[in-house]
């Protein structure tokens, strides 16, 4: 193979092997699967146990490539409605890696512990998850909502 050869092949296995990290490397949010068990419900309780939320899509059923708005509605526990809470949203499509095509956010304190949620749009159909940080109080949790889209 004349230097010309090696040279060029070399230069492709870098792009390759460049492409190959951009894309991941199979962590955490890369082409996670579908769990047996998911649970889609649109009440939950949050990671530490601080907070049930619900959430209250403008839309039913939830529309693919079309903005719209939640309503997230925030309790302790026992019942109570969290008023005055930071909220700040995240999420994305495990199954894929990637993140919501928009960055949703509470815009608003409706009161009685419910929250509005603007910018929410999914792109494509399947499992998307829905984080959202709540903080009140001096105390801080995080509720996941899963979606499967059809």
């Amino acid at each position: 193979m004349d230097r010309r050869r090696v040279l060029l092949l070399l230069i492709a296995l870098l792009i390759l092997s460049a492409l190959a990290t951009a894309c991941g490397s199979g962590g955490p949010r890369h082409m996670t699967p579908v769990p047996a068990n998911l649970d889609t419900s649109t009440t939950r309780t949050s990671d530490q146990g601080l907070y049930r939320a619900t959430i209250i899509p403008s839309l039913d059923p939830i529309p693919i490539n079309q903005v719209h708005t939640w309503t997230l509605h925030v309790e302790t526990t026992d019942g109570k409605a969290v008023d005055q809470a930071e909220i700040t949203v995240d999420g994305g499509m495990p199954q894929h890696g990637h993140g919501l095509p928009t960055q949703p956010q509470v815009t608003k304190n409706l009161g009685n512990g419910n929250y509005l949620v603007e910018g929410m749009k999914f792109q494509m159909t399947g499992w998307w998850v829905v984080h959202f940080n709540i903080s009140a109080g001096g105390q801080s949790d995080r509720v996941t909502f899963n979606l499967m889209l059809k």
